[in-house]
């Protein structure tokens, strides 16, 4: 039961995990992995300052140590000059002070030269981080920067891929169908264009009749007027028309028996 309860557990958080990941927001995510390559990058220099601090401590406390050296063997040799001259002078007890002081000098000399080999080579080792520290602090800010420059261009990428999705979901919208009571939108478009085709082909047919209507009464005008034409022609011959008198001669409101077969 416990190691059923153990695994369900890790299923569990594993599926959380991966929840997370799938809802989070990518662009707040590249930030965060930002903000931690500039922080990481601050605690390295923080570091290597400290290494580069002591190996600059280290060259100071070498740099006093060989100071002292040369001073204490300048007076050991002083005090072995003077103590062979209170010697030669006679003067046994000077010279015996001036020896013991030679004597003194020396042993901090020995004391400084042991001193100074450590120093030497806790200095090289120093140096030797310094360069190492260095290094990687100029290697890790070329990283930095890079990833700073490659944000930007993320950052466009991940901008494009939001507005390509923002498409694809448009189209796909467009495309399916909201439920069963709603048409899609390409059957409402089919609709609607079957509904103008129709209105179109209505006013075409109309248009035709109307025309034929046109044609038909500019043809019987022309009759009119050839008629008339022929009976002014017939006029001018001194030409009756039989069966018909002139249209002057017709009595007002009495209609024309042409016009009316027209």
């Amino acid at each position: 039961m416990l190691q059923y309860l153990k695994k369900r557990w890790k299923y569990l958080v594993a599926k959380l995990g991966g929840n997370f990941e799938d809802n989070a927001d990518p662009k707040v995510q590249l930030e965060q992995a930002i903000k931690e390559a500039q922080d990481q990058h601050r605690r390295l220099r923080e570091q290597a300052a400290n290494v580069i601090a002591n190996q600059k401590q280290t060259e100071m406390r070498l740099n006093r140590s060989l100071e002292e050296l040369e001073r204490v063997n300048s007076n050991a040799r002083q005090a072995v000059v003077m103590a062979e001259e209170a010697h030669k002078s006679g003067d046994s007890g000077k010279a015996t002070s001036y020896t013991s002081a030679a004597e003194q000098f020396a042993n901090r000399m020995i004391t400084l030269e042991a001193d100074i080999e450590s120093l030497k080579s806790m200095h090289f080792q120093a140096t030797d981080a310094a360069d190492q520290a260095k290094a990687a602090v100029e290697q890790n800010s070329s990283l930095l920067q890079k990833k700073l420059s490659e944000r930007q261009a993320l950052l466009s990428q991940l901008d494009q891929a939001k507005m390509q999705e923002t498409v694809n979901s448009a189209m796909a919208t467009l495309s399916e169908a909201v439920g069963e009571d709603v048409p899609t939108f390409d059957q409402v478009r089919e609709k609607i264009e079957a509904r103008y085709a129709k209105a179109r082909a209505m006013s075409e047919l109309t248009e035709a009749n109307v025309d034929s209507q046109m044609i038909e009464i500019e043809a019987a005008a022309r009759n009119v007027e050839a008629r008339a034409r022929l009976d002014q022609i017939k006029q001018q011959l001194g030409i009756e028309s039989a069966g018909s008198a002139p249209p002057q001669e017709l009595e007002a409101g009495e209609a024309d028996p042409e016009a009316q077969t027209d």
